[in-house]
């Protein structure tokens, strides 16, 4: 006999009443269906009877799904992943979760997909936590009025249409107008502020993200910045996902580190499409240019969650800078006006302009902040006041001007003005000026000081005058950065400064 086995019949009937009462019966149930037909990045799935309108699905071989078509007999799924060894009668699950992008400090200067996974090659990103991608906008409680500016660095923009923490505005323009050039200049200058920057990248070339990437690499800026990259060679459904996907990365910053977050949405002209070709694939009922109904609620869901939030809330903010592209300049046509309805203002790139050499081309008649001077410090608010009405004569007294030679005095001077001051506020890309410099600039061009210049001496004179201030009168700029105000005694030393200049100049 073995050792150990001469056991008592009750101490055989002890273990087992032991083994029972710790005995758990666990049942679990998955609800599960099977793809009926799949293709372009759409599957049908029967049997999902409890699916939730955009649940995570998952396929037996790993690839993710997003439920978008709640009908009676099947269930319409949008594919975020290949469909290539997805057929009829694959298994799917339900997972009780909307699709979720994972967040944390680890992605900034990071190039990811609208999924969260790396595709920059430097190897895994660790998630703090995970967002949904679809999260409800904070309400007017939780929101604060946007007063402290988002500084851009473009001289054109923060004096004439100032953009503020927590804002949405606008950038719009027919095609290689310089709307990425503005949105770059504007993550380049947050360099320093704190500000966490979110770079977008909706349906372009992976050549155009690759430059992207290299440039604000190359000025230091992906040390505070994110891209969040959906290329052209994506599928439709991901491309939908991207903006919503980046927006949830900057709430983590915004609600749960109470940081102020810059995204850029580049473009939501190609968004608009992607979920045309998506809706249209679901059969979704088109209407006007073939668009489906809710593709106002499309952006507007994306862009309310923009805000700045209560003081209660950690006072974090998300500014977002939504591009769309024109078509021959028609600010009229659908997307364009329903994107232009639901942001606070736009900045409308004129091509005629950036031909002729103004650059920035921004066209200042139909360009607006709805926030205005609640963005900019008091000495940008009280020298670009007039900016606007004098390059608004101007527009109007040139046209007037090419019928007649025969001009008096003071509107040969207004033309002279306002031709300098449109060569002031031409800037070159990748050169974002602090807001001290800004206002020095506008200083002398709005106080006239340029009127004996020639016009293509302007700059030149600017940059003297400038390098003057940085090497030997550091207090003008300094005070200026300390107390946002153009203060009397200041202003005194910079006027001796800029009639010294001029005395050099002309003499």
């Amino acid at each position: 006999m073995v050792s150990g086995m001469n056991l008592k019949p009750e101490e055989i009937s002890a273990v087992i009443k032991e083994q029972l009462e710790k005995y758990e019966s666990k049942t679990i149930t998955e609800n599960v269906g099977y793809v009926l037909t799949v293709g372009d990045g759409i599957a049908r799935i029967y049997g999902l009877d409890d699916c939730m309108y955009g649940e995570l699905l998952e396929f037996e071989n790993g690839v993710r799904g997003m439920a978008l078509n709640l009908e009676e007999e099947n269930v319409g799924c949008v594919l975020l992943g290949s469909e290539t060894d997805i057929t009829e009668g694959t298994m799917v699950k339900r997972t009780g979760r909307t699709v979720e992008v994972p967040v944390g400090d680890d992605f900034i200067g990071r190039v990811v997909n609208p999924l969260g996974v790396p595709i920059d090659g430097k190897g895994d990103i660790k998630a703090d936590s995970f967002r949904p991608v679809e999260f409800l906008a904070p309400g007017v409680i939780d929101r604060k009025s946007v007063d402290t500016p988002m500084q851009t660095g473009i001289l054109a923009i923060d004096a004439m249409t100032p953009i503020g923490r927590g804002q949405r505005e606008l950038i719009i323009g027919d095609r290689q107008t310089g709307k990425t050039a503005i949105a770059l200049d504007t993550i380049l200058n947050q360099k320093g502020n704190g500000v966490i920057c979110i770079y977008v990248a909706i349906g372009q070339k992976e050549s155009s993200v690759a430059g992207i990437y290299s440039t604000l690499e190359k000025f230091g800026a992906m040390d505070y910045t994110i891209i969040v990259s959906s290329t052209a060679n994506d599928l439709s459904t991901v491309q939908y996902i991207a903006p919503y996907a980046g927006c949830a990365m900057a709430e983590y910053f915004m609600f749960d580190q109470h940081k102020d977050v810059l995204i850029i949405y580049d473009d939501l002209s190609k968004h608009a499409v992607a979920y045309r070709t998506m809706s249209l694939l679901l059969k979704r009922a088109p209407g006007r240019e073939a668009f489906p109904g809710d593709v106002f609620y499309l952006h507007s869901r994306l862009l309310e969650r923009s805000a700045k939030l209560s003081d209660e809330l950690g006072g974090g903010s998300i500014t977002a800078l939504p591009i769309i592209e024109t078509q021959a300049g028609d600010i009229s046509a659908y997307i364009p006006t329903n994107v232009i309805s639901i942001t606070d203002g736009q900045i409308f790139l004129e091509s005629e302009l950036f031909y002729s050499g103004q650059r920035p081309a921004i066209n200042v008649g139909v360009s607006v902040s709805r926030v205005g001077g609640s963005a900019q410090i008091k000495a940008m608010k009280k020298i670009a006041g007039s900016l606007r009405v004098n390059l608004a004569q101007y527009r109007e007294l040139s046209v007037f001007a090419q019928f007649g030679s025969d001009l008096d005095q003071t509107t040969r001077e207004k033309l002279l003005q306002g031709e300098r001051l449109l060569e002031t506020l031409k800037q070159n890309q990748y050169s974002p000026l602090p807001v001290e410099e800004q206002i020095i600039y506008l200083y002398i061009a709005v106080n006239e000081y340029l009127l004996d210049i020639e016009l293509k001496d302007v700059k030149k004179f600017n940059s003297h005058v400038m390098e003057d201030i940085k090497k030997n009168y550091s207090q003008i700029p300094q005070s200026i950065h300390e107390t946002k105000e153009l203060k009397p005694e200041t202003e005194e030393i910079l006027v001796k400064v800029i009639k010294k200049h001029k005395e050099e100049w002309n003499s």
